[in-house]
């Protein structure tokens, strides 16, 4: 890219780019606002795209943190203060610069900004706060922002700044209070949910206030977020998905964030460096989410202390499925919307298709696949107008293996990388244990296996 500022500013923004791939939280924008006739940029709903460079870092939006000179020493942060890393600070006009121009050009659409806590929790606060107040005010940027509520900081500074920009996010780190005390000690757990409830009761304030006045400011519109680091400690899938539902219950977070933790710190606390981040497990973990938020699962459905771990062969809504086969098959022309929603290779617009078409006659299979039904995964578990696609045993073991048979389309950094996958052994468990039958023990001894 063409050198647009000074030497000293370019290299700023290199240092502290990098820095910020770590987070993941981008996403869409979810808001509706226009800037009138006087500013720059607009958020439109269906805004910021999910366009994300080879490092992770999500390329329309200006993704940097503001200082990555931080004060704390958490065990697996690359910006812990122990370590020996190039350092550098954003003034609030340096980061305007940076916004203003980028949109100019139409190289962003908006700005996600993160920070290091620098010299105090309050003081990095109130510098975000002024980088956002001069983005609205002085440069009259009406385009979207996200930033990061710095937990400890003055809950002041925290609503002031929510009242400017569109989402703020208050990151968890890691999945359970006993991670935090071992791995990052000046992040105690209450100083962490502190604001995140702060946020939420003031969306809710703000939302009535809203709809009484038409001149009422928003607080937040576009919702909060957080993030939690996977593979750092030794949580298990199922205490992640406990504390990701009670977040979406308690603090109505629009999302959770789960980021593969990436070896950057030596230390016999944490995984070695060079070992490869846990993105299928991160991926597994994106799929369940999905099903708790869209679907009507519960964690304690897809999960138990039995079974504490996603099945790395088969996706969540289909490892659920070959294990509750007393539930299916559904019918198509009678079973309620979220019936449909637990059958594999059903979604949300297919399942409200058929509901929908269903009311005007037989539907064929051939009229669920126009629908967007993945037959291929749907036929063990659907009938229609009491037919089934084609004969089968309603077996687990018969199900489960023709399941296994299908590729599934993971996501290109997973392919690519190879995540954690490793030669499999006789005595690996994928949770597709089955009753050892008198005619297993046969072909064991036959060789007729």
């Amino acid at each position: 890219m063409e050198t647009i500022w000074d030497s000293h500013l370019n290299e700023k923004l290199r240092i502290l780019a990098d820095a910020a791939k770590y987070d993941a939280a981008c996403t869409s924008s979810g808001v509706d606002r226009k800037n009138g006739s006087m500013g720059t940029g607009n958020a439109v709903a269906c805004g910021i795209c999910h366009s994300f460079s080879a490092d992770g870092r999500c390329i329309s939006l200006l993704k940097i943190l503001l200082t990555n000179d931080c004060c704390y020493d958490c065990v697996y942060c690359v910006n812990r203060v122990g370590n020996d890393t190039e350092r550098a600070t954003f003034s609030p006009d340096e980061v305007c610069t940076l916004t203003m121009g980028f949109y100019r050009r139409n190289y962003i659409e908006g700005l996600f900004l993160s920070s290091a806590v620098y010299r105090n929790p309050s003081y990095t606060m109130e510098l975000i706060y002024e980088t956002v107040l001069r983005l609205r005010t002085v440069y009259h940027f009406h385009g979207y922002i996200h930033v990061k509520a710095i937990p400890g900081a003055d809950p002041q500074l925290i609503q002031q700044t929510g009242f400017l920009v569109d989402r703020m996010s208050c990151n968890l780190e890691l999945p359970t209070a006993e991670g935090l005390r071992s791995l990052a000690p000046n992040k105690p757990r209450r100083q962490l949910l502190k604001p995140m409830r702060q946020i939420q009761q003031q969306i809710t304030v703000s939302k009535h206030e809203v709809a009484l006045y038409r001149h009422a400011q928003p607080f937040v519109p576009a919702g909060q977020s957080t993030q939690m680091i996977i593979g750092a400690t030794g949580e298990s899938d199922y205490q992640i998905m406990s504390v990701s539902e009670a977040l979406y219950g308690r603090f109505k977070m629009k999302r959770v964030f789960y980021s593969a933790y990436v070896g950057v710190n030596e230390d016999s606390r944490l995984p070695a460096v060079g070992t490869l981040p846990p993105l299928l497990r991160e991926h597994r973990l994106y799929q369940a989410d999905w099903l708790i938020r869209f679907y009507g699962f519960k964690a304690a459905e897809l999960l138990s202390k039995r079974q504490p771990n996603f099945n790395l062969l088969l996706d969540p809504k289909c490892d659920w499925a070959v294990r509750h086969l007393e539930a299916f098959p559904v019918e198509v022309m009678t079973a309620d919307y979220y019936q449909l929603l637990r059958v594999p290779g059903l979604g949300v617009n297919s399942a409200r298709r058929i509901c929908r078409a269903r009311r005007y006659g037989g539907l064929r299979f051939e009229d669920l696949k126009k629908m967007g039904v993945v037959l291929k995964r749907a036929m063990y578990f659907i009938t229609c107008q009491g037919r089934v696609y084609m004969p089968f045993r309603m077996d687990e073991r018969f199900i489960t293996t023709n399941l296994l048979g299908l590729k599934e389309r993971l996501p290109e950094n997973v392919v690519r990388s190879g995540d954690t996958f490793r030669q499999l052994n006789l005595f690996d468990d994928y949770h597709l244990q089955m009753p050892v039958e008198q005619e297993d023990k046969r072909q064991v001894l036959t060789g007729q296996l």
